[in-house]
């Protein structure tokens, strides 16, 4: 869910190889690869939630939710646009962010 790049700016930097390994290919989250079209791809690049929502804005809440799961799978940070961005989760009552910690 959240870019290669976003996760060296997020504490990724920090790791170790195979923890960087280890998340490049999770295939333990049904969270990892989500299909999107080629465009849609291309647009959002290594961009955070802060830069790039997808445009079909019926998933934003599910988006939102799915990239503070991948978050926090990973104990990643996240910066004051992202947080203020994924802000919009106070409007989704009902939308839970759910994920098991990465080994």
């Amino acid at each position: 869910m959240a870019p290669l790049a976003e996760v060296h700016d997020s504490g990724g930097y920090a790791w170790d190889a195979a923890r960087r390994e280890a998340d490049a290919n999770d295939q333990a989250s049904p969270l990892t690869l989500i299909a999107v079209t080629a465009k849609s791809n291309r647009s959002e690049a290594d961009k955070d939630p802060a830069q790039w929502m997808p445009p079909a804005v019926g998933y934003h809440r599910q988006c939102t939710a799915e990239w503070v799961a991948t978050k926090l799978r990973w104990d990643l940070a996240a910066d004051d646009a992202e947080r203020e961005a994924l802000g919009l989760a106070e409007d989704c009552p009902t939308t839970t962010a759910t994920y098991e910690p990465a080994p």
